[in-house]
């Protein structure tokens, strides 16, 4: 049996994980339909901007690893 790659391991893994975020997701937007639920804009803000914070997060750790390789010290 042929052991898995490391970038076969990142696909299949990253794959699930966004999937069930975007499924998430999804079922965070089922929350909107005002006749089942009362919110104000004020909670929306608070869920998008908690969010947006955590993929802001996410993201900054990918771009870290690259430009840490090469990068060198200057003052300018």
């Amino acid at each position: 049996m042929q052991e898995e790659s490391k970038r076969e391991k990142f696909v299949r893994i990253a794959e699930a994980r966004t999937n069930k975020i975007i499924n998430m997701i999804q079922l965070l937007g089922n929350c909107s339909n005002q006749s089942l639920y009362e919110y104000s804009q004020k909670d929306v803000n608070k869920i998008f901007s908690a969010i947006q914070a955590e993929l802001d997060e996410a993201k900054n750790r990918y771009s870290k690893q690259d430009s840490q390789k090469g990068s060198k010290f200057t003052l300018e």
